[in-house]
């Protein structure tokens, strides 16, 4: 079997592919940061989700980075995870 890394190493190298895969970068950094800050309060999806009066299936898509969270739902989130929301803009 194929290791993914080796796949992803070869997908690397179409032009199409990374900039495809540029366009979602913010998309996976917010999941990412999602994630560690659970992480960090040691907390299952299961946890966030009671903190927040949702259900774990909404941290999950959430968490996948699937679709695009309102800033509200961010805010309710780091105070579920004892979290600070930061939010920023950087030059292009």
């Amino acid at each position: 079997m194929t290791k993914f890394s080796t796949i992803r190493r070869e997908w690397m190298k179409d032009p199409e592919f990374r900039k495809e895969r540029e366009k979602l970068r913010p998309e996976f950094e917010l999941a990412s940061a999602l994630i560690a800050a659970r992480k960090r309060a040691k907390m299952t999806q299961a946890d966030v989700a009671e903190a927040m009066n949702t259900t774990q299936s909404v941290i999950a898509r959430l968490e996948g980075g699937g679709q695009k969270p309102t800033i509200k739902t961010l805010e309710r989130y780091a105070q579920a995870t004892k979290s600070r929301l930061k939010i920023g803009l950087v030059a292009a």
